[in-house]
């Protein structure tokens, strides 16, 4: 294993994130690759790991001063053993090769752990969506698209929303997409519901997050109802995710955005979260403007001197870190500990550094990777395929109930899988052997290709 993380090293220079993930993966299935020695003899660690397509491109756009800008495009399709490769583009100005490559194989193994037919694959750019005006998004989003309807459809490669790119950006990327190939098709999910898209597509990967949880809480005999929950995050995965543990009984008391973060010991309601919704999605504000609505909030921003985040700093019961990954660290992991955390549910790809993933374990804490708990709303990304290709559009009720029928199974394959290679209740071990096998089954079939 360690003769492959180096050659990974040599073969991608300085791309840590995706180091990081990959080691984690590896870490995680040595038990499936003990039980099968054939998958070394078919190299599949350097095959898995090794994007399939990586398209690099300018886009090329102008402002509404008139001034021309150009930012880099990228897509990367990871694996499409399963299927067509599926996965968000994301636009902000962190995105580079290793962000994405990281974020693609985790789609990879969401996708998977659905038993849904969908490879998986990741984009965006390095454009900062902030301060943008409708005009300027439709500008880039027609220009970004200008490269890569040639490399995408319902059959190849179907895009969807990630962080800074929502259905007003969905739908700028899909109008070009339908004139420059001259159709009406599935290929993108996401999509507003007056032209394709599927009820509750944008809140079912939040949703999916609280539901795991749900379940996680169960094998205890307990509930989200009564709990206190800590939110990182703001943006589309946190929203939902807050919402649906106040629809479970849950007290939600932080949010935060890249600035800093605020508290309401009182919790959030139903109203305040469509503040907060409005705030983020419509004015497109900062989060301590709640803190002016509402008297009894607190707003501590961030010290980017500081290497630990206060927002974990709060009593509660389970915590759910939906802003970035690596935001928890090995001291911010202790913090968790000492305010009585009992589960944490990741919405963000990666949040939690390893070092903070082995604290977890070592103290008995419910720990449960973003692959895991965000699959349900890649499993709604399919349903919303589904019901395009059958020109059909489903209730909000039935989409929930295969939702959340959806993370039953995985939150059941997952313990089952993890117990019978020895590490009962460690959601990584299980999530990760589950979506690999899965995987390198199907890459076994068809061959070296």
């Amino acid at each position: 294993m360690q003769q492959f993380m180096d050659r990974l090293r040599f073969r991608a220079p300085g791309e840590i994130e995706f180091h990081q993930a990959v080691q984690e993966i590896i870490d995680s299935v040595r038990p499936a690759l003990d039980k099968n020695p054939e998958f070394g003899k078919a190299k599949i660690l350097e095959r898995i790991t090794a994007p399939e397509l990586v398209i690099i491109f300018s886009v090329p756009w102008m402002d509404d001063r008139g001034e021309v800008h150009v930012n880099t495009g990228y897509r990367i399709g990871m694996n499409s053993a399963l299927g067509p490769y599926q996965g968000g583009l994301r636009f902000h100005p962190s995105v580079n090769l290793s962000i994405l490559k990281f974020l693609a194989l985790q789609q990879v193994m969401r996708n998977a752990l659905t038993t849904m037919p969908l490879g998986g694959g990741k984009g965006g750019s390095d454009f900062d969506p902030k301060g943008k005006s409708d005009n300027e998004m439709m500008q880039f989003c027609q220009s970004y698209m200008r490269t890569l309807f040639r490399h995408m459809g319902p059959n190849t490669d179907i895009p969807s929303a990630d962080v800074g790119v929502g259905p007003r950006e969905i739908g700028y990327l899909f109008g070009m997409y339908k004139k420059l190939r001259n159709e009406f098709s599935g290929a993108f999910t996401g999509k507003n519901l007056s032209w394709g898209g599927s009820l509750m597509r944008p809140e079912a990967t939040g949703y999916s997050v609280a539901y795991f949880a749900q379940e996680m809480l169960a094998t205890r005999n307990q509930e989200l109802a009564g709990k206190t929950c800590l939110v990182s995050g703001a943006g589309n995965v946190a929203l939902h995710v807050a919402e649906k543990i106040i629809s479970l009984g849950g007290k939600v008391i932080t949010l935060s955005d890249s600035g800093g973060y605020i508290y309401d010991e009182e919790g959030l309601d139903h109203g305040k979260l469509a503040f907060v919704k409005n705030l983020k999605t419509i004015q497109r504000a900062r989060i301590s403007e709640y803190a002016h609505e509402y008297s009894n909030a607190s707003y501590t921003p961030f010290d980017p001197q500081r290497n630990t985040n206060p927002l974990w700093n709060h009593w509660a019961d389970c915590a759910f870190p939906c802003a970035a990954e690596n935001e928890i660290g090995e001291e911010d992991a202790y913090h968790l500990i000492n305010q009585g955390i009992k589960v944490i549910a990741e919405g963000a790809d990666m949040p939690c550094t390893p070092e903070a993933v082995r604290i977890f374990h070592d103290k008995n804490i419910l720990h449960a990777p973003a692959k895991a708990t965000g699959a349900g709303g890649a499993a709604v990304a399919g349903l919303e395929m589904a019901q395009n290709s059958m020109r059909l559009s489903w209730t909000r009720e039935e989409v929930d109930a295969r939702l959340q029928t959806v993370v039953k199974t995985i939150h059941r394959n997952c313990l089952n899988i993890a117990a019978a290679h020895g590490a009962p209740a460690n959601y990584h071990i299980g999530a990760n052997i589950a979506g690999f096998v899965r995987i390198v089954s199907a890459m076994m079939d068809q061959g070296i290709v």
